[in-house]
């Protein structure tokens, strides 16, 4: 993955922020963490498997577990961790997308891990284990620097009860017969991933890496879908989880590229009315993951026994089979379908039946060999923003 480079764009370059990362790059002084405590800078609703609070989390790690909610901006999250108290504050912060942990990493924020203090590590998922784009987005310069929590391959959602047919292929967007009832998510990372391993995989516009393009390749695939907006293709660009599932639910849109847990919750309250499903594209999706990492503060404050702890849990079928039960989110262990099939007290056979099927079909997409990681910072990041503003003006 790319070595992020800190520029004027994303930190602010005065004597304060100078000044608070100078005071930040020692750890000395800083009171030593209590013991199994943690500190973490976290999504709450995610990474606690939605629950209102962490009780659960921690009885499960045996650790204590203070948490601050985070920015949803992965250039906010690095520049307060970089530039900003985040190290002095956290034990440990979870990241945004990939290319995150490579930012903090370069810049001496977060710290190489000991999986072998991870008992649960042995069950993480192949991808890892196998080297390439999955494990890339856990490590830097060949070490591991980040437990993987949570992953998914991005797809669309469409109302088979309408369309009677399940869409395999990204072209069903640009399909004239569905123009006014097409919904593509307002976000330039997974949206141009998307199209252009679509515009790739059918041959339609020469492009080398999906979620690292050259400027010429973001002006092709923006291009391709400013002409379909211009001819009124899309119904909308939605923003935010309620207007994803709002245009589901109302029937203002019949196919709309979005997270998968926008289609559970659509699903589940049209009820009767519609039948929207996750489809599986041959082209392949954008996969990505979070994750959680241990900052250099937390070392140095002996947080290190109480991380591990929790990664441990992270990596646990019991995690993994909530997560995507109550979430929809892709586990990153094996053994969860045996998990839920050993637990009929939590996973009744309705359930059962619900959460296996979802696993079955997230294996398949993440499986994708046409699949590219997510990558929040390309090297031309700019040349994403000029033609994603763009395509919003057209």
């Amino acid at each position: 993955m790319n070595q992020f480079e800190f520029t004027r764009r994303l930190f602010l370059q005065s004597a304060a922020s100078v000044a608070t990362a100078a005071g930040i790059s020692g750890i000395s002084g800083v009171a030593l963490a209590q013991a199994n405590e943690l500190k973490i800078w976290a999504n709450p609703g995610v990474h606690k498997v939605g629950a209102k609070d962490w009780s659960a989390m921690e009885s499960q790690g045996g650790l204590s577990i203070a948490a601050t909610a985070k920015s949803a901006r992965a250039d906010e999250s690095i520049q307060k961790m970089v530039v900003g108290d985040g190290n002095r504050l956290f034990d440990a912060v979870t990241d945004n997308g990939g290319g995150m942990e490579d930012a903090l990493a370069s810049q001496n924020v977060i710290v190489p891990l000991d999986t072998s203090k991870i008992p649960n590590w042995k069950n993480i998922l192949p991808a890892y284990r196998d080297g390439g784009s999955a494990l890339n987005t856990i490590s830097y310069k060949g070490k591991v620097y980040a437990t993987p929590m949570i992953s998914n391959a991005d797809s669309m959602a469409y109302d088979y009860k309408v369309l009677g047919f399940h869409p395999t292929s990204w072209d069903v967007l640009f399909d004239s017969q569905f123009k006014g009832r097409v919904a593509l998510q307002n976000d330039f990372g997974p949206t141009l991933t998307n199209m252009a391993i679509y515009l790739k995989q059918s041959g339609k516009i020469e492009i080398a890496n999906p979620s690292d393009m050259t400027p010429g390749e973001v002006k092709a695939v923006c291009q391709f879908l400013i002409d379909f907006k211009k001819k009124g293709q899309f119904r909308t660009f939605w923003d935010g989880f309620q207007n994803g599932v709002g245009i589901l639910t109302s029937g203002e849109v019949l196919l709309s590229s979005c997270w998968e847990p926008i289609q559970i919750v659509a699903n589940r309250k049209t009820g009767d009315k519609a039948d929207i499903r996750y489809g599986s594209m041959k082209e392949g999706h954008q996969a990505w993951n979070n994750m959680i990492m241990l900052t250099k503060g937390g070392r140095g404050r002996g947080a290190d026994d109480a991380y591990y702890k929790l990664a441990n849990v992270y990596l646990s079928p019991w995690f993994g089979a909530r997560t995507l039960a109550g979430l929809g989110f892709g586990a990153q262990m094996v053994g969860v379908d045996d998990y839920i099939k050993a637990n009929p007290k939590d996973f009744p056979a309705a359930k059962q039946k619900e959460v296996l099927d979802i696993l079955s079909r997230k294996t398949a997409r993440l499986a994708n060999k046409g699949n590219s990681w997510q990558n929040v910072f390309p090297k031309n990041l700019r040349a994403y923003q000029d033609w994603w503003a763009r395509l919003q003006a057209a």
